[in-house]
């Protein structure tokens, strides 16, 4: 039996068994990489789960994206109550990254704001591998950058049991050491407070506190009580207390860094007044000089992570520690929606060397800083145990190097792939308004993708003077808008939304019934047969699900569109006749955010400590600055949560684009939509 119990009450229908007894077939042998080729809406994390039960490791899940990472962490959760089920995302509400803009002499300071709920759910994951097996860590592609050393962060533990002689003022200096901060007044997270002989520690990564009971120099007691209600929830023998960040150090290996820190700086400040770049020369060393005391006075200064070579005790090439290193070998790695994530992972190097080279070179940063970075993808392949890749249309990737391809084609709900039509390209816009027309009659909603941004709006504007209630999309909107035409598309304010490359856009509404898919016959990447098969499974969740290609010739992608779509249409089909299956639209649940993830995390176990936690405002619940946002957007709270990690996201990307100024525009929208914080008024019960 495995380290994992499954709860659930579905059994697997269609070809989920036989895909799941594939997969673990494959996993008990050599074979190192396959692929789960799942359709939309086969139930593919249900298969994974299964076979997690059966695995005797730990698994890490690794999606492109947070949003979809907060769903699957959600399903897993839900099929794995009884095991260690984390979520490990980037902590960063906005993040502006530093850099350096030489043509305009502009140097955009490192700029965040951290959201601690989810930092707390990191330091939860890490502490979760650190003691115990049966974990399953859900991550994004951030779990590719550098962290602290594993060792390290496991030898600054504090361990503690009763009967233990240790000294109280030991203890709380090694509280400080692991970077908990001393609060008698009204302790928070990350957070101790001493009255008497008895010392309360607020763990970063849960939110209750931990009472450790002195009698003289003895350990009397350990007791774990609730944060908010202050109520006993459980007596201890023992308790390990984790650091409070990833980045931990002993002070004897700050002192060893400080030496090659320093070192390294009087290297490259003697190479700058050789050149003639005294301003360079006197910015590095200030810079550095402040950093180190920082380190010496603190154990911490900010950029730290900029150091991370000398600290961790590297030589200049060897890869950073990351998530990866936490794991212990043999460990399986699922990678959801492989064809976009692997090429993520593949990009994220070059980027970040090309913005940390200027800023090394203009004196900003040690040439060490470029060692804070992500893993290369030869990196990433070296730390994967046995991997599934997962994806409804594999790249060329996961056909290289997978064993074997596993089909998954039939669905649980009987629907069928959508019927595919071909229609030549002469009357293509006059004949898409009747299909519109049409699909409005019987309350659908329909996709039109175009190959220009230009043929969008237009088409858009067209379509508008003869009364459809249309829209269109595409990157050139910011991201406010997008959601606002995705959240009218789906309640019904807009019968037809027309793009590009709709795939990024997180349209999966089972209102969507109908794809238009004009000029289909230009063959490129959006006409590609793997942008084809994706765009058409837009219209996989309805039972009426359909879709046009128009072209006045079949091309190679659209004939591997067609051919797969038959071959699918007519396995489903015989399934379906022969159990009695009659195709059902889906009934589809909101999409789990990733603040209903984090509440998700923190609620509370017993009757009393779910109220006292239903009762706790978030730092989610604050209403938008400029009026009521989320009624115009028709959106929730947690939705315009995520919207704002949309932004983020752009932000990002601007960034790696070495477009600065947008990223410092979009970093200033970012702060005007935030949540204003509000701290919890529920008041931390006095203890007796």
């Amino acid at each position: 039996m495995g380290l994992f119990k499954l709860h659930s009450d579905y059994k697997m229908s269609g070809d989920q068994l036989n895909a799941f007894k594939r997969l673990s077939a494959n996993l008990d042998s050599s074979q190192k990489y396959q692929t789960l080729q799942g359709i939309t809406g086969s139930g593919k994390t249900f298969t994974l789960a299964n076979v997690i039960s059966q695995v005797n490791c730990p698994v890490l899940v690794i999606s492109h994206n947070k949003t979809l990472a907060a769903q699957l962490y959600s399903e897993f959760k839900s099929f794995f109550p009884e095991n260690a089920v984390e979520y490990f995302i980037s902590y960063y509400d906005y993040y502006l990254p530093e850099s350096y803009i030489p043509q305009t002499d502009t140097y955009i300071a490192k700029d965040a704001s951290i959201n601690e709920n989810i930092e707390r759910l990191r330091l939860s994951a890490s502490s979760s591998l650190t003691e115990r097996r049966d974990c399953i860590v859900v991550a994004s592609v951030s779990c590719i950058y550098g962290l602290g050393s594993p060792d390290d962060y496991a030898n600054m533990c504090i361990h503690l049991k009763v009967g233990d002689h240790a000294e109280r003022n030991d203890i709380l200096k090694g509280l400080i050491d692991i970077q908990y901060n001393r609060n008698d007044t009204s302790p928070s997270l990350g957070e101790f407070r001493v009255r008497g002989d008895s010392i309360d520690v607020f763990e970063p990564q849960r939110e209750e506190f931990v009472r450790i009971s002195f009698w003289g120099d003895e350990v009397e007691s350990i007791d774990r009580f609730n944060a908010v209600s202050g109520k006993l929830k459980n007596h201890a023998d023992k308790v390990t207390l984790f650091p409070c960040k990833h980045f931990v150090l002993p002070k004897s290996r700050i002192d060893e860094a400080s030496a090659k820190i320093m070192q390294e700086m009087r290297e490259r400040v003697d190479f700058f007044e050789k050149n003639g770049k005294l301003v360079e020369a006197q910015r590095l060393s200030q810079r550095v000089r402040y950093d180190l005391e920082m380190m010496q006075e603190i154990g911490y200064c900010s950029g730290i992570e900029n150091y991370s070579m000398h600290l961790a005790g590297r030589s200049a090439g060897t890869r950073p520690y990351t998530l990866f290193d936490f794991f212990p070998e043999g460990f399986l790695t699922i990678i959801d929606e492989s064809h976009v994530t692997l090429p993520q992972l593949n990009a994220m190097y070059k980027a970040d060397r090309n913005r940390k080279t200027t800023l090394i070179d203009h004196g900003f940063r040690l040439p060490s800083a470029l060692e804070n970075r992500p893993m290369k993808f030869d990196e990433i392949e070296d730390s994967f145990g046995k991997v599934i890749f997962v994806s409804a249309t594999p790249g060329d990737f996961e056909r290289e190097h997978s064993s074997e391809i596993i089909p998954q084609i039939i669905r649980p709900t009987g629907l069928l792939d959508p019927e595919i039509t071909v229609r030549p390209l002469a009357n293509q816009v006059d004949e898409s308004i009747e299909f519109i027309r049409a699909a409005v009659e019987k309350n659908e909603r329909t996709i039109v993708t175009t190959l220009t941004k230009k043929g969008a709006e237009q088409l858009s504007d067209y379509l508008s003077e003869l009364n459809i209630k249309v829209s269109y999309i595409h990157s050139e909107l910011d991201a406010l808008a997008r959601v606002q035409v995705l959240s009218k598309l789906k309640t019904g304010d807009f019968d037809c939304v027309i793009g590009i490359n709709l795939l990024r856009e997180g349209i999966d509404l089972p209102e969507v019934a109908q794809v238009l898919i004009l000029d289909a016959d230009k063959e490129g990447f959006l006409r590609s047969a793997r942008s084809l098969i994706q765009v058409a499974g837009r219209a996989a969740r309805n039972a009426n699900g359909r879709v046009v290609l128009f072209g006045d010739r079949i091309t190679d992608s659209m004939k591997e569109l067609i051919d797969t779509t038959e071959k699918h249409r007519a396995i489903q089909i015989e399934y379906n006749k022969k159990h009695n299956i009659t195709p059902k639209t889906v009934i589809k649940s909101d999409r789990v955010s990733i603040s209903e993830v984090v509440k998700l995390s923190t609620s509370a176990k017993s009757p009393d400590e779910k109220k006292s936690a239903k009762d706790k405002t978030t730092v989610f619940d604050s209403p938008l600055p400029d009026g009521d946002l989320a009624k115009t957007l028709n959106l929730s709270p947690d939705e315009l949560h995520d919207f704002i990690l949309q932004l983020e996201a752009e932000m990002l990307q601007a960034a790696e684009n070495l477009e600065f100024e947008h990223a410092a525009d979009l970093r200033d929208q970012i702060r005007l939509l935030s949540f204003e914080v509000k701290e919890s008024k529920t008041k931390k019960a006095e203890y007796y």
